[in-house]
């Protein structure tokens, strides 16, 4: 695999779920804002499904603030919520036109995201919010550059995007060389304490991303390293 180029300011994270970037892109996150980048996160939804014993209300106010908390541990101070529904995101141009507005108003350089392949690479069938939203974002990229697609947006076509970015691909192309600050990752990981505490299973934050970091770092030569698929525009 070949390094993620650095040489850049400004990143967009583009998800569905709180959480969704916790399991190894916050990991990223927090080597890039330590370096002076600017990330700024948007999730589709507020995960107000993903707790069965709570009302999704209720869900829907605890994991906001639960990723608000997870972004401030590695460094990003703006996160927003496009508040569409949890569990029920179709492919099509309401999902595109939403992202390609995101784009356009913050002008990333990069855009990083989640896995769209049917697949995780430990095996297991992605869900299908992950699998939409992944794909609407890189649909979204092309969108936001077209001045002729979307245009009651009224904002200005961007056309500054050089590659984006998606994590836990089964089809990894590249690398971050994470090196200290995998205890950032796991701090924001912890962050979604009523998440995790309400799936009524024993789940390690630390063993989990180490379990990822330390073969993907043997991979390509350095001590922790997170891997990505790059789609260039």
């Amino acid at each position: 695999m070949d390094e993620v180029p650095e040489d850049w300011e400004r990143a967009l994270a583009i998800v569905a779920h709180p959480d969704d970037l916790e399991y190894g892109c916050s990991t990223a996150i927090a080597k890039w804002t330590a370096q002076g980048k600017t990330v700024t996160e948007v999730l589709a939804t507020r995960g107000e499904a993903g707790i069965d014993s709570m009302d999704p209300g209720e869900v829907r106010r605890v994991r906001s603030a639960e990723q608000v908390e997870a972004a401030r541990r590695v460094g990003v101070g703006t996160v927003e919520f496009l508040d569409l529904p949890d569990g029920m995101l179709e492919y099509g141009l309401p999902l595109r036109r939403a992202l390609a507005a995101a784009i356009r108003r913050h002008r990333p350089e990069v855009v990083l995201s989640i896995n769209f392949r049917e697949g995780f690479p430990g095996g297991g069938f992605n869900m299908a919010d992950h699998r939409v939203l992944g794909l609407a974002v890189a649909d979204a990229i092309r969108d936001a550059a077209n001045r002729w697609v979307f245009r009651d947006l009224a904002l200005d076509p961007w056309q500054g995007v050089r590659f984006a970015l998606f994590g836990g691909s089964p089809q990894a192309t590249h690398y971050v060389d994470v090196t200290g600050h995998l205890r950032a990752g796991i701090d924001s990981l912890l962050a979604h304490e009523v998440y995790f505490a309400n799936l009524g299973a024993d789940f390690d934050a630390a063993e989990f991303l180490t379990g990822m970091a330390e073969p993907a770092g043997r991979a390509a030569g350095v001590q922790h390293a997170m891997t990505f698929e790059m789609i260039e525009s």
